[in-house]
């Protein structure tokens, strides 16, 4: 048996965001290409889509780029409506990769000298 240790998905990875109307992308990139594989296994939609509940997402579409140990991910019908639409504040996408990157990761403690980030 393998031995883990769970951390927030900040840990493993950084991201970049961007928003369009009523849609939030968020990209996920890998702070070693040792983790790529614990991002693929664990960032599924469905998990992001879980992370996201209380946004109540249409759909989550992810789309992966394995030679930069990345991954794209668009959440659709997250943002109130947009930016320009919504009375919420903080209904950029921007404010949205924090939501993700604190979604908890069981990563092998073998890979635990890779984890960037701040510790935890």
């Amino acid at each position: 048996m393998t031995s883990t240790i769970t951390v927030p998905l900040y840990r493993l990875a950084h991201s970049r965001t961007g928003d369009k109307g009523n849609r939030s992308n968020i990209s996920v990139i890998a702070w070693h290409p040792a983790l790529w594989g614990v991002l693929v296994d664990q960032v599924t939609e469905a998990a992001v889509a879980q992370q996201f509940a209380q946004r109540r997402p249409h759909q989550v579409t992810r789309y992966l780029l394995p030679q930069l140990q990345a991954m794209n991910i668009v959440l659709d019908d997250v943002l109130d409506g947009g930016v320009n639409d919504s009375l919420n504040l903080d209904s950029h996408g921007k404010a949205l990769s924090y939501l993700l990157l604190d979604m908890p990761v069981q990563v092998p403690a073998v890979l635990a000298q890779y984890l960037g980030g701040p510790p935890p």
